[in-house]
């Protein structure tokens, strides 16, 4: 589903997160693109809550990789954006983690070629004044 939503505070983006969250089964997979500081994170944090997640969320970007388990469904939060090669994303078990749960990659644009189809695409921006614009859609 296409959209394009304004939020200006975190817990508006982790509203959309709670219920794009609620909705989002095995197998699923979501890029998320957008500039340091743009609510990626946040994002994620109410998609874990839409899942069912009960615990502490954060940002994998020294480990690559942080598992979710407990909720609903797994959720498998990627950061690419210290990744150097798409062999790297293999390494971590990139298909697997494919077929096991939820997807949820930040920095998705870096790797374009290893995203499925049918991933739902979530670009932010930051609008003057302090807000976020953020648009969905599906891979390019």
């Amino acid at each position: 589903m296409d959209g394009e939503w304004d939020y200006g505070t975190p817990e508006e983006m982790h509203a959309l997160g709670r219920q794009i969250g609620a909705d989002l089964r095995p197998g699923a997979c979501l890029g998320l693109c957008g500039p340091l500081g743009a609510g990626k994170t946040q994002l994620v944090k109410g998609l874990a809550v839409g899942l069912g997640y009960p615990g502490e969320v954060t940002s994998p970007t020294f480990s690559l990789l942080h598992e979710y388990r407990g909720g609903r469904e797994a959720l498998f939060h990627l950061d690419f954006y210290r990744v150097e090669t798409e062999g790297e994303l293999i390494d971590l078990g990139w298909d697997e983690l494919l077929e096991e749960g939820v997807v949820v990659a930040e920095w998705a644009d870096k790797f374009p070629g290893v995203l499925p189809p049918e991933t739902r695409m979530i670009r932010i921006e930051h609008l003057e004044g302090g807000g976020r614009r953020v648009r969905e859609g599906v891979a390019d």
